[in-house]
Formats: structure tokens, C-alpha cells, sequence
């Protein structure tokens, strides 16, 4: 469906997730006879490339994970690279193999880097990558030599708060590729989202966002944007970076109808996924399309005032998340019955979730 987000690209954190914190060897060919690499860590964040090995295998993450077993099923975010051995198991304690610490790279929570005075440093906050020895940073020394190594704090895993059988009653008529699982391996991409607040406020989150990628998507239904006829419509020229996937290339796409070439381009510098060259691992790939979806709820405030993030957990209102969503066109009377359709929802899922739905539901 159209979407008139004219966000600023300035105001877009063009970072790549790197780091890790479980040592990981640098991806490199596969072979037959290649040795494992260093053992798969349920606590440890992988990033797109990254690779551990598991039950005899090696594997290689395409996007950023943590908590998901490498498996050829689940949200699809491993890759296996087949057995492994010969040349024996990289031990998982006594050697460090994290990357090298860079000034003003973005680094998520778990992360482990080797600063420039030999030392690793492990991240507990996401960090836009400020040295590691700024005590505001919160990072602590870490250690990899000897007895072991201290596990990555968590990135939100299992506090997502929806049941898979509530998932399912709120999307009866899902297809497949919006998956569970996808949705899970999404979220945990941003550690305050639906972690923020009381219970009560969680659960209202989840609601709201659940209720407005309900309307954007048909219920979980619909992947691409149906009028084919607005597809060229998204191509904004005037960017520095044009479109170099094509002019038809940046149409609605995911769970929150990613459209507009400057916002793949934004959405995928913060995720460390190339969207602007490769749109079409919003369509592809379950988590990515989460993933786009969870990005712009946490850190895009649209035609609105503030993020939806920030309207549910400052108690502004689901109202308030359809206007930073596509309030240019349905908010102060623009459409009531696109409104109607998302409040109806919200309200559908708090019921299911046994949370009141607040105050404040229309804009």
C-alpha cells in the first residue's frame, strides 16, 4: 500500500551490526575435510557471515541471530556448510578470535572486541562505538584465556510476550512465511522492544504493533504491496545513492510495508543487511522482514512526534503509533475507517493477552 514517509536520511544511523560474542573464525571456504570451527554458543550473538559449528557440522549465519540452534529450519537463518572435523574442533575457551575494536562502528549488546591496548571488552547496551574504556559505556573486561568465557548477556530472548498459540489465534489466516519463529529471531534484534515498562505495558506493545503490521500486511497475509501500479512510485532520484536495484525496486514490502529507496537504505545500514541493493530479502527471508518492521517501530517516528516504541511506553496511546505509522493519511479525519480497522485490532489482541488497551486509541 502507498506510504508517505518522508523521513530524513540524515536522521537514518547508517551502522553495520559487527561483533559477536562467541569465538567465531572469519568465514572461509567450505570443504569436506575443513575442521570444525568454534562451537555453537546458545547465549552468543552471530551476525550475518559469522559461523560455528554444531552436531558435527559447520554453519554460517545470514543475518543476525542469537538463541536459535543452527538448523535447516526455524526462521532459515543458518546456512549449513556441511560436516565437518579432520583438522579437529577450534576450542571454544583459551583463544580469543574477536574482531579488533573501530571508532564509531555500531556494536549490539554481547559483543566482544579486542581494543587497541590488546585487552578484549565485551558490550552490555548497544553502543553507537565509543571507546570501550568510557566507563559510561558500560563494558566490562572479558576474558578468553584459560577457564572459559563469560557468556553475552541477553538480547531479549524469550521475552517476547506472546505465546506462539496466541501468535497463532491473532493470525488465523497467516501464510507460512510470516512465521513464528521469524517473528522471534526478529525481535531480539532490539533488546527494548516489548521489554520495556510494567507487564502491562509490554503486552500493550506487543499488541500494538501485532494490530498495526495486522492492518498493513492483511492479517500476515500479503507480502508485497498489491498495486503494482504504485511500485515505480518509490524511487526518490534526488539521493545520492539513486536506485540501484531498479525504479520498480523499493514498493511496499514485510509486515509494515517497507517502501521508499532512502528507507531500505536506512533500515538496512542499522540492521547490517544491504536492502538497497537487495530488496528482496524483505520478501524472502521471514526474519528480515520482521527485522524491517521492528526497526522502523523502534526508531522511526514518521509523519508523528515520536517512535511507536515511545508512544506505548510513555503512555501517549495507540493512537499515537498510527500516527508516526500513516498518520499523513489517515490521522485528524484522513481516513476513519483505516483507523477504526487498526484500533479494532489492537483491541482484539489486548483481549487476547488479558491487558487493558489504555486510553488514547484514535489520532
Amino acid at each position: 500500500m502507498p506510504r508517505k514517509r518522508l523521513l530524513s536520511i540524515l536522521a537514518a544511523v547508517s551502522v553495520a551490526v559487527a561483533g559477536a560474542a562467541a569465538a567465531i573464525l572469519p568465514m572461509t571456504a567450505s570443504s569436506a575435510a575443513e575442521a570444525c570451527v568454534a562451537a555453537y554458543s546458545n547465549s552468543a550473538v552471530y551476525t550475518g557471515g559469522m559461523r560455528a559449528s554444531h552436531n558435527g557440522r559447520n554453519w554460517t549465519a545470514k543475518w543476525w541471530t542469537q538463541g536459535e540452534t543452527p538448523s535447516t529450519g526455524g526462521s532459515g537463518v543458518w546456512a549449513d556448510n556441511g560436516a565437518c572435523g579432520g583438522g579437529g574442533t577450534t576450542p571454544t575457551t583459551g583463544t580469543c578470535n574477536h574482531p579488533n575494536w573501530v571508532a564509531g562502528q555500531f556494536y549490539a549488546a554481547g559483543s566482544i572486541v579486542r581494543y587497541t591496548n590488546g585487552q578484549y571488552y565485551q558490550a552490555s547496551h548497544d553502543n553507537p562505538g565509543y571507546d570501550p574504556v568510557i566507563s559510561t559505556w558500560y563494558w566490562s573486561p572479558y576474558t578468553c584465556s584459560g577457564g572459559g568465557t563469560t557468556p553475552p548477556p541477553g538480547g531479549g530472548s524469550g521475552s517476547f510476550p506472546v505465546s506462539e498459540a496466541q501468535f497463532n489465534q491473532m493470525f488465523p489466516s497467516r501464510i507460512a512465511f510470516y512465521s513464528y519463529a521469524g517473528l522471534i529471531d526478529a525481535v531480539k534484534k532490539y533488546p527494548a522492544f516489548t521489554t520495556t515498562g510494567s507487564d502491562t505495558v509490554k503486552k500493550q506493545e506487543a499488541a500494538a504493533f501485532l494490530a498495526n503490521i495486522n492492518h498493513e500486511s492483511g492479517g500476515l497475509v500479503y507480502v508485497e504491496e498489491i498495486n503494482q501500479a504504485n511500485w515505480p512510485l518509490y524511487c526518490d532520484r534526488s539521493q545520492p545513492y539513486g536506485c540501484p536495484a531498479g525504479q520498480n525496486a523499493y514498493h511496499g514490502r514485510g509486515p509494515i510495508q517497507l517502501s521508499w529507496n532512502f528507507n531500505y537504505k536506512a533500515a538496512g545500514d542499522a540492521l547490517g543487511i544491504d536492502l538497497l541493493n537487495n530488496p528482496d530479502r524483505v520478501k524472502n527471508e521471514s526474519s528480515v522482514a520482521y527485522q524491517t518492521a521492528v526497526w522502523y517501530w523502534m526508531t522511526q517516528r514518521g509523519p508523528g512526534t515520536m517512535t511507536p516504541h515511545d508512544a506505548m511506553v510513555n503512555s501517549r496511546g495507540f493512537g499515537e503509533t498510527i500516527r508516526s505509522i500513516n498518520g499523513s493519511l489517515e490521522c485528524n479525519g484522513g481516513n476513519p475507517a483505516q483507523v477504526q480497522s487498526r484500533v479494532d485490532a489492537y483491541q482484539r489482541f489486548s483481549a487476547i493477552l488479558g491487558v487493558s488497551p489504555g486510553a488514547n486509541l484514535y489520532c
